[in-house]
């Protein structure tokens, strides 16, 4: 079995894992994901570090379509990450516990596994976890 990403273009795992974003040529503005337009966007590497802006919980399993997350729904949390001289994210959150999260503390981007496809691969996703000192 292996594991491919819920879509392409967003983000890469190796050397490590990595947002990818996209520079509009003439303004210089970042944005997440890169739109695909060449012509006036180009593919740029976001910071791996960010500082959580602001968050909630999802209680409740999303409506299917277009969610594709596993039938056995537990409670995750979401939110937005900013990234320094970038942009800000909107991303899973990770690896905590709802009550320790607070607004401006220090997170860090890994891949999780989201679902389970029809061949059994796994959906890997992005997402964000409190950033450990290293």
């Amino acid at each position: 079995m292996g594991a491919s990403a819920i879509a392409q273009g967003l983000f890469r795992e190796t050397p490590e894992p990595t947002l990818i974003g996209g520079r509009n040529r003439d303004t210089g503005r970042i944005v997440f994901p890169c739109p695909d337009d060449a012509a006036r966007w180009e593919p740029v590497d976001l910071p791996r570090r960010g500082t959580l802006w602001s968050w909630t919980v999802q209680r409740f399993r999303p409506k299917s379509p277009p969610y594709i997350g596993p039938e056995d729904f537990a409670p995750f949390a979401i939110g937005y990450v900013e990234l320094p001289g970038a942009t800000i994210v909107e991303t899973q959150i990770v690896g905590a516990d709802f009550e320790s999260l607070t607004i401006g503390m220090a997170m860090a981007l890994v891949t999780t596994d989201f679902a389970t496809a029809a061949n059994g691969d796994a959906i890997r996703l992005y997402a964000f976890t409190p950033a450990t000192e290293a």
